[in-house]
């Protein structure tokens, strides 16, 4: 076989500084749906976390309207089957 010969040419193109070019790398489905997953359970560990350190502040404090808020919103990160 022949070897082929290539022969490349670079060009300065005057652009405008404030225009850049940036090449930008796809990240495969598998690391951006094993991401967001990650960041959803960290989210909704802290959520609950504080969810609980309110509630038993409530407690402690006797108020039992914020405790009757913050139960009903805490029963959405509760799963029973």
């Amino acid at each position: 076989m022949k070897k082929h010969k290539v022969s490349y040419q670079l060009k300065v193109f005057s652009m405008n500084q404030k225009q850049v070019l940036k090449a930008k790398r796809e990240i495969p489905f598998e690391i951006q749906l094993a991401s967001q997953l990650v960041l959803d359970d960290l989210c909704f560990s802290w959520n609950k976390a504080r969810l609980e350190e309110k509630i038993n502040q409530s407690i402690d404090d006797n108020d039992k309207e914020a405790f009757d808020v913050l139960s009903k919103a805490y029963s959405s990160y509760i799963w029973e089957s």
